[in-house]
């Protein structure tokens, strides 16, 4: 009798098309639209990347309809986007030429991944066009001499598809001046804006996933830089990634990913809009020295400071989820390269250290850390959830936090926590009671001018700018700059 277990597979190959019926779009859409109950689909489930780009939150085969780069393409060959078929190599320190092209500096400065291939290709090409004009040096020889060098940040996926159309933009560059057969040679290293000098083990996540993108990228070599851990946990990274999860084993493993194939066209497409903008003002060396190329990446930086200063970017443990008992390390979170000048470095954590750092000075030379005190009183999910919001919130600032329903005695600062509706009241008791400052979280706008008028001196919700607020109090508190 056979063993009901052992399942004898059908004659000829299987196929899933033919066992489930296939699903449009609209019926994926539909169902989507249902399960948020009427709240906007747009609103909730679509967003954009830093450089404009549409993300859906599902991609189809439609989505991949009539790319430029073709979906057959194999690793190793034109246009490369695919990489060179071969595994990364680790390295400990810059593997790089010193003439290589810099785009990491760039992207340490606060460019978007469109800016980065956009100037990187137009510095490649000025290169190409310099070393090719006294006629001494085939453009061939000229291209195979050029390095490139990236660095990859947090957001995974847009980096993954930044370093393949690197790829696809170089071979498109190298097409034009007819020398296809070259790849490119690509450097990459993991971000420095993004790092702190607090919660270090973050930093080793952040580099972890930040390595995964430049190795599914395509990297030809790859620098992981330890920001406040030990260099051989920099080190580990590598193993882990080949040795674990093997990824030095397969080719292009992002292939066949519809969202990544669609992200990595709609960069490229994009950088090559910019790229032919800076061709047409002159090439990047005349771009450059108008100022344009700067005014852009300051705003870019001006964006993403805002951005976490707003928290609408999370940095773990620096502006969202603080470690309370952390203390300020007298280290610099890691590597610094200053560059050619013409390019500050952005650090996003630098406004929330600068916060922590005047809080442990106040605390050394007084004594004592100011206190927060959370005032919850009302409904249990709305003060439970303003309590929450307001202990990350102050705790980013490094200030002690405390929170229960009765008054305090040694606070420094008092937060109401509750419902819109039980603010005047709670506020008329509370301020008739205590010497210190007042404020209210969250923002009810209907009664902001009532609760200015009993004494409230301020509100704190999701909408303030952290940086801003949490400055303002501490000069409020007595800290000294």
């Amino acid at each position: 009798m056979a063993d009901p277990r052992v399942v004898t597979p059908a004659a000829g190959a299987l196929s899933l098309q033919e066992t489930f019926a296939p699903v449009p779009t609209a019926a994926w859409e539909e169902q989507a639209r249902n399960d948020l109950n009427g709240r906007d689909y747009a609103q909730l489930l679509l967003w954009r990347t830093d450089e404009g780009v549409l993300a859906k939150p599902f991609y189809r085969s439609e989505d991949v309809a009539g790319l430029e780069g073709p979906l057959d393409v194999q690793p190793g060959t034109s246009p490369f986007m695919r990489g060179h078929a071969t595994a990364w190599h680790p390295a400990d320190a810059p593997a790089w030429a010193s003439d290589a092209i810099r785009a990491d500096r760039l992207h340490d400065a606060g460019a978007t991944a469109v800016q980065e291939l956009a100037w990187a290709i137009a510095e490649g090409v000025e290169r190409l066009l310099v070393e090719a004009a006294p006629g001494d040096t085939p453009v061939a020889v000229s291209a195979a001499g050029i390095e490139f060098v990236f660095a990859v940040g947090s957001t995974y996926f847009v980096e993954i598809a930044k370093l393949r159309a690197a790829r696809l933009l170089w071979a498109s560059v190298l097409r034009a001046f007819d020398v296809p057969g070259h790849a490119m040679r690509l450097h990459v290293r993991t971000a420095r804006a993004n790092k702190s000098v607090l919660d270090p083990h973050t930093n080793l996540l952040r580099a972890t996933t930040e390595a995964m993108s430049a190795v599914i990228g395509g990297a030809d070599t790859l620098l992981v830089e330890p920001h406040g851990y030990e260099a051989h946990l920099a080190v580990n990274v590598q193993h882990l990634l080949a040795e674990e999860a093997h990824l030095d084993a397969v080719a292009d493993p992002a292939a066949g990913s519809y969202f990544i194939e669609a992200l990595t066209d709609s960069l490229a497409r994009e950088a090559w809009a910019l790229f032919q903008q800076v061709e047409a003002d002159g090439g990047y060396a005349a771009y450059v020295d108008s100022g344009q190329r700067d005014r852009l990446v300051q705003a870019s930086a001006q964006a993403r400071e805002q951005a976490v200063a707003f928290r609408r970017r999370t940095l773990v443990g620096v502006n969202s989820y603080p470690d309370l008992e952390e203390r300020m390390p007298l280290a610099e979170p890691g590597p610094v390269d200053h560059g050619d000048g013409s390019l500050p470095a952005l650090r996003l954590a630098a406004p929330f250290e600068a916060m922590r750092r005047r809080t442990a000075r106040h605390a050394a030379a007084t004594g004592r850390i100011p206190v927060v005190h959370l005032l919850t009183r009302g409904d249990a999910g709305v003060r439970m959830a303003r309590a929450n919001f307001c202990l990350n919130f102050f705790g980013c600032a490094g200030l002690a936090v405390t929170q229960g329903a009765a008054l305090p005695t040694g606070a420094d600062l008092v937060v109401l926590c509750s419902a819109d509706d039980a603010y005047p009241a709670l506020a008329r008791e509370v301020l008739s009671r205590v010497s210190v400052p007042v404020v209210v979280a969250g923002h009810p706008t209907a009664l902001v001018a009532t609760l200015a008028s009993i004494g409230v001196e301020g509100f704190v919700h999701a909408r303030s700018d952290a940086v801003q607020t949490l400055s303002h109090w501490q000069d409020r508190l007595g800290l000294a700059p």
